[in-house]
């Protein structure tokens, strides 16, 4: 019975310290493992899962966009508030992929980007077809733009203007605000001031978006540093831009808005957006899961398009008006346009109230990206922005009237994907099911080892207890026997009285 539990102890004993073994084994060589394959998997090089990601994006990309429409065009002419009705969304399936990818010998890698967009009805409010009345964008931004040009050349316009019976606001259909449409305006613009609006063909809010690339981008490998992965090296060739008035804000920073650097914290990130003309920061708002798969979510700060009064680092990006809107003329033709967030969420309340119909959330207009921290990747996203035109009355330009002067929303649009399918599937078994399992299985070894361990030394103290008191009866019968005998012997007389007895 004692050997047995010898035997049994000695198993436990093994298996216990086995397991320990392997506990401690993976508690330290665990975190260098999953380590190890994060940076082989996301790194941008033909072997590794992402790659196929990275250069075919196969995320379902939608690109959703509303219309403000006018509904008082000839009130505001007489300087009455704008009242806007917002129209759509109207959406559009948005494939990306890239060509011209070419590696180099010092970490990087260069490539252009294309994106082609497929109108769907079935996810769309309205058609393409249908007409919306709205400014007559060309024309005011014309007119603003030629404000302080002398009388005689606005007096020009004005009557080319009436010639062609451009007036200012519009009535055309979805397809022709976005996509562009003929309009002689363009050439007589150009005849009159040379080079105002150098480019020709149509004109559209979104002409030139589709089939189009985003600009050369070489961004790093991260083969020779994974901190280093996806961050822009130089965009057209360029390390900044030149459309702003600081180096602050001419900084090309950050990635191209795709994927970021492993091994995240909770802090920010940034990325350089070529449609926005900067670089752009957002910050930790939140940890989360998204079907299953841990996320940071960032969001935009309310100085992303504070002035440069509330917040000095904007200065660059001046000439300024309130804060929540930023001023692309410098990068848009000169053309008075300002981006912000929809319908003016974290904006100075002022623009909100310089029109009617218009109802920030933040839910419904705030920008946000989920991203896995572990491997940099976005899990969710959607980029939220609205483009917005300066108007006012010009002088000289009898077609402007009475315009109180106003940013006015013309569009805004959401560009939103998520990882699903297939892609999630192997996603999360590779980058979070496996390291998850050895996670887990460090402590069950760890805790597996305790139990054994204590029922094996549990064991071998029954095992010698009992020979102990084995050992002690033996003892105690054998000096007992001693005890006895001697005891035998003082009973016996001795040999020499009983001889003398006898005689």
């Amino acid at each position: 019975m004692a050997a047995a539990r010898r035997r049994a102890a000695v198993g436990l004993g093994l298996a216990g310290g086995l397991c320990l073994l392997l506990g401690v084994c993976l508690l330290l060589a665990g975190p260098a493992i999953v380590k190890e394959q994060v940076v082989k998997n996301v790194r941008i090089d033909p072997s590794s899962i992402s790659f196929g990601m990275w250069k075919d994006i196969p995320v379902p990309f939608y690109l959703s966009v509303h219309l403000f429409e006018v509904l008082n065009p000839t009130e505001v002419l007489d300087g009455a508030k704008p009242i806007l009705r917002q129209r759509g969304p109207y959406v559009y399936r948005e494939f990306r992929y890239k060509t011209n990818i070419t590696f180099h010998d010092n970490d990087t890698v260069s490539y252009l980007e294309y994106r082609k967009l497929f109108f769907r009805p079935d996810l769309s409010n309205g058609t393409e077809d249908e007409y919306i009345v709205m400014p007559n964008i060309l024309m005011l931004g014309a007119s603003v733009m030629m404000e302080n040009l002398p009388n005689f050349v606005k007096l020009l316009l004005s009557g080319a203007l009436a010639g062609l019976k451009q007036e200012a606001f519009m009535n055309r259909t979805v397809g022709d605000i976005l996509w562009g449409y003929d309009d002689p305006l363009l050439d007589t613009i150009n005849m009159i001031v040379p080079g105002l609006i150098p480019f020709k063909g149509k004109f559209g809010m979104f002409v030139g978006f589709n089939n189009s690339n985003t600009g050369l981008f070489t961004v790093y490998t991260g083969m020779k540093n994974i901190s280093r992965v996806h961050m822009v090296d130089s965009w057209n060739g360029l390390k900044k831009v030149n459309y702003w008035r600081s180096t602050g804000c001419n900084m090309i920073n950050g990635t191209a808005g795709e994927m970021w650097p492993p091994f995240m914290s909770p802090t920010s990130l940034e990325f350089y957006s070529p449609d926005a003309c900067r670089s752009m920061t957002l910050v930790y708002e939140q940890s989360g899961e998204f079907k299953g798969v841990p996320t940071y979510r960032f969001v935009a700060p309310k100085t992303l398009f504070a002035n440069g009064t509330d917040y000095p680092p904007n200065e660059g990006f001046c000439p300024c008006r309130q804060s929540g809107i930023q001023n692309v003329s410098t990068c848009r033709l000169n053309a008075p346009m300002f981006i912000s967030h929809p319908h003016f969420y974290n904006a100075d309340p002022s623009l909100v109230n310089a029109v009617e119909g218009l109802n920030p959330s933040k839910e419904h207009h705030a920008l946000f990206l989920d991203v896995h921290p572990m491997t940099g990747i976005p899990m969710n996203c959607s980029i939220r922005l609205q483009l917005n035109q300066y108007l006012k009355q010009v002088s000289g330009i009898i077609q402007t009237g009475k315009i109180t002067p106003v940013v006015l929303p013309l569009l805004w649009f959401a560009e939103s994907g998520y990882i699903e399918g297939s892609v999630l599937n192997q996603f999360y078994t590779n980058l979070v099911l496996i390291p998850s399992i050895l996670d887990y299985l460090q402590y069950i070894f760890l805790g597996l080892s305790v139990p054994l361990i204590i029922s094996a030394a549990v064991l071998v103290m029954m095992s010698q207890e009992k020979c102990s008191l084995f050992w002690s009866s033996n003892k105690k019968n054998s000096d007992s026997k001693k005890a006895n005998q001697a005891s035998s012997a003082r009973k016996l007389p001795p040999v020499k009285v009983l001889r003398e007895a006898r005689l």
